[in-house]
């Protein structure tokens, strides 16, 4: 049976616009009635969206394979059949893939059933102690809760402080500088940038209200070389326009509209050529700034706020500093030892 995603646009708040439907086009109730409940909660069109692909690629799995069972029966034994259908099949999705597809099956099991997917004939109940990752507070005993893949760990690689300035000045208008800016200084998201307001920006009071991930909300900081970037764009290059998106095209047939995540990569991608720093992208600028933060000592709570990390977890990985940054605090250190004398071999 083929399955397809479809959006269609909605005003209802109790309705998601992503809907899955069956090759007759009739909804599959369980799940659109899941994803209609995250809208409910507030998550983001992005959240949604990516929901609704992960939903789909289990249906898709569950409607060749199993489309007789009924979706109560589900187990480990299940999800485990599932994983290993996902590790067969090439190209190889990554271990973050699986498991986010995991944990919204487990999502949409404990929606309808209220209750965890039992083990079946597999178990990966494991009972484990609890730590704050800053070593304060009592351990507790908790349990993990079904099938996950082992996850690389994340090395944050930030740009040197020679490839940042290359890729800076690879850009000739104030607007883009001034998104550059918002990575590079304030540690903004590209999806970040480009959902802010005119109304989000307050000069006057050098600070800016960001919307991120999850829809929460955050002030921060504006610095001064990024204020003078912004007025210009505003007085100088930004189209007379009805849109309220503080970043628009400037030229073309879409001038005057607000940017798009198409039109950032595109951005991106060709200064990337331009300045001859391959690995230039958003997320690399924005590990670019907490990188520079680390270094220069801010606290962890203090960087948690400032790139609105919703666990002190994420913030921590920016204190696992590049290779290039352990070699020289090692030369530096080295520099400074105790000198071991060899004036005593022959």
């Amino acid at each position: 049976m083929k399955l397809f995603l479809v959006h269609r646009p909605t005003v209802l708040a109790s309705a998601s616009p992503y809907r899955l439907l069956d090759e007759q086009g009739q909804e599959i109730a369980w799940a659109n009635t899941f994803l209609d409940a995250q809208r409910i909660r507030q998550l983001s069109q992005r959240s949604l969206r990516a929901y609704a692909y992960d939903l789909l690629h289990f249906a898709r799995w569950w409607s060749e394979h199993l489309r007789p069972q009924p979706l109560s029966e589900i187990t480990e034994s299940t999800l485990l059949d599932y994983v290993r259908h996902q590790l067969d099949q090439q190209p190889k999705p990554t271990p973050q893939t699986v498991n986010h597809r995991l944990g919204v099956v487990h999502g949409m099991y404990r929606f309808h059933y209220g209750r965890e997917i039992p083990a079946g004939q597999s178990h990966f109940q494991r009972a484990y102690t609890a730590r704050s990752p800053l070593g304060y507070g009592r351990p507790r005993r908790a349990v993990a809760l079904g099938l996950r893949l082992r996850q690389p760990r994340r090395v944050i690689v930030p740009l040197s402080a020679d490839e940042v300035g290359k890729f800076w000045h690879s850009f000739r208008t104030f607007r883009d500088l001034a998104l550059i800016g918002l990575m590079l200084l304030d540690g903004l998201r590209s999806c970040e940038v480009l959902a802010l307001q005119l109304e989000d920006l307050q000069l006057a009071d050098a600070q800016m209200r960001v919307l991120g991930k999850g829809n929460k909300k955050r002030v921060l900081p504006l610095p001064p070389e990024i204020i003078e970037v912004l007025e210009k764009y505003l007085r100088l290059e930004r189209p007379l326009t009805n849109s309220s998106s503080l970043f628009v095209s400037l030229k073309g047939r879409q001038r005057g509209r607000a940017m798009t995540p198409a039109g950032l990569r595109s951005l991106f991608r060709h200064h990337r050529g331009l300045s001859q720093v391959p690995y230039a992208n958003p997320h690399r600028l924005r590990h670019t700034f907490g990188a520079d933060m680390v270094r220069a000592g801010i606290s962890l709570p203090a960087l948690q706020h400032l790139m609105g990390h919703s666990q002190i977890h994420t913030t921590m990985l920016y204190v696992q500093l590049a290779p290039q940054d352990v070699w020289r605090e090692y030369a530096r250190a080295v520099g400074n030892r105790t000198r071991l004398s060899t004036s005593q071999i022959p």
